[in-house]
């Protein structure tokens, strides 16, 4: 087992074994004996209700957490070589399986800013670029670079109902459909596809959320992107009151979209676009029959990993006004 560096000060040696869930409580008693603070048990998962929520998953491993002082590090290695030698007694038996142990030092000052390393520069499509706020890049010529504070809300082009709302959102100016648009964007968390929307070449574009931590996020962030006149935002969810908009998007999930599908249809004339994403694969044919009575037909589909991205029309438009969203992203 490799040493750990020599740590700064007011460090923590993190101690973690992926294990079977008959031997989390075993193991878990052997990380305590090195662990004043106790342990923590990330059980192996699975996400039901369209996401939102997760099972266990007997099948899956679970993680095993600890942290010790490690101030001194002859004394954090004798620890590990101890967890790692009494998990070996553990394993001799050869009851469930028991991974080696993994250590990690964890700085305190750290924590707070740690989960910002999970946001690295990131390409979406062949032209979007996300660039979080505390991160540089030198755009190239053709990049469309949306610069981003995701703070506490939710958006930041990572997960795949983002990265596909992305996708199909160039995939509608790439067919010369976002020109001039008005957008509604309706959940708008971060701001990310209103910014993208009229980056693309929208004219303006509007968000509604019923979260007000999204909407002083997406308001930041246009401002971040100098685009504060053009993307605005308030609390709010359908009907928005305002004239018909050329393009609606809505990264919700399938049961909310269920619901609002005659509100999202009523806010596009007829040939108007929506980008609907955040639909779990076993919802899809729920979210296509509410939005076909609501007038609206799909047009186009995009899939990533356990998401669906829809594509419709409001009906009464011309359907032929270019090519079909059809991309299948590996998933």
């Amino acid at each position: 087992m490799a040493r750990a560096r020599r740590p700064a000060p007011a460090s923590w040696l993190e101690l973690s074994v992926e294990v079977d869930l008959e031997a989390v409580e075993a193991v878990s008693e052997i990380l305590g004996r090195v662990a004043p603070g106790g342990t923590s048990v990330e059980p192996g998962f699975e996400l039901v209700d369209e996401g939102l929520s997760a099972r266990v998953d007997p099948a899956r491993p679970a993680v095993i957490r600890a942290y010790m002082p490690a101030r001194d590090p002859a004394v954090a290695d004798q620890a590990s070589a101890a967890v790692e030698q009494a998990l070996d007694h553990l394993r001799a038996f050869d009851l469930r399986p028991i991974g080696p142990v993994t250590t990690r030092l964890v700085d305190e000052a750290d924590w707070a800013e740690a989960w910002k390393r999970h946001f690295p520069v990131t390409r979406i499509g062949r032209r979007i670029v996300i660039q979080p706020s505390w991160r540089r890049h030198r755009a190239a010529a053709d990049e469309v670079v949306l610069a981003l504070d995701p703070g506490m809300a939710f958006g930041t082009g990572l997960h795949p109902t983002t990265r596909l709302c992305l996708e199909a959102l160039e995939s509608v100016a790439d067919r010369s459909a976002i020109g001039g648009a008005r957008v509604l964007d309706v959940g708008c968390g971060s701001g990310i596809l209103s910014i993208a929307a009229v980056r693309l070449g929208a004219a303006t574009a509007l968000g509604l959320d019923i979260d007000p931590i999204a909407i002083e996020a997406t308001l930041a962030n246009a401002t971040r992107n100098r685009l504060g006149p053009r993307v605005t935002a308030r609390p709010g969810s359908l009907p928005s009151g305002e004239p018909r908009f050329d393009l609606v998007l809505a990264n919700l999930i399938a049961s909310v979209l269920v619901g609002l599908a005659p509100g999202l249809a009523a806010e596009l004339p007829p040939g108007g676009i929506l980008v609907a994403s955040g639909i779990f694969r076993d919802r899809e044919a729920v979210v296509r029959e509410a939005f076909e009575a609501a007038g609206l037909t799909v047009t186009g589909r995009r899939a990533s990993e356990d998401w669906v991205a829809l594509e419709a029309r409001r009906a009464g438009g011309d359907h032929a006004s270019g090519p079909r969203l059809t991309a299948q992203a590996a998933g």
